[in-house]
């Protein structure tokens, strides 16, 4: 499972113009991806490192800072572009395997008491956001 965070200061995702989730004030948009052999401890590392992750201001972690998640699934963070021009996804895991993988990320930081937003599985997504910092992390588990 592989998760990028961006600190952001709003954040949002809309599907065919209609704003489906987003964040009003500081806080973290996750993009999240799926590969075939991910379960429940990568879901488990992923959200706690999430929700852990001093990278807002005062070196603050989303848990201390009471700040809000936008996550949002996707696949394409296991295209691989190593041979050619035209990347592969062989490493996403298929809908079926990673929706309910991207969705125990969300309870589980729901459950640590995060206000979560989300973008919509498998939706051809426009997701708008203001990096602060910047500041962009790669996690993986």
């Amino acid at each position: 499972m592989k998760a990028v965070v961006q600190r952001v200061t709003r954040a949002s995702v809309a599907v065919d113009g209609e704003v489906v989730g987003k964040i009003d004030r500081p806080g973290l948009l996750v993009l999240v991806g799926v590969t075939h052999d991910d379960g429940p401890g990568q879901v488990e590392v992923i959200a706690r490192k999430i929700a852990e992750l001093r990278i807002l201001r005062d070196e603050r972690s989303a848990s201390e800072a009471g700040a809000p998640v936008l996550v949002v699934s996707q696949f394409t963070l296991y295209g691989d572009a190593r041979k050619g021009r035209r990347p592969t996804w062989n490493a996403a895991a298929p809908g079926p395997v990673a929706e309910p993988l991207v969705e125990a990320v969300v309870a589980n930081l729901r459950a640590r008491g995060l206000e979560v937003a989300t973008g919509r599985f498998g939706a051809d997504m426009a997701v708008e956001l203001v990096n602060d910092g910047p500041v962009t992390i790669l996690l993986e588990a």
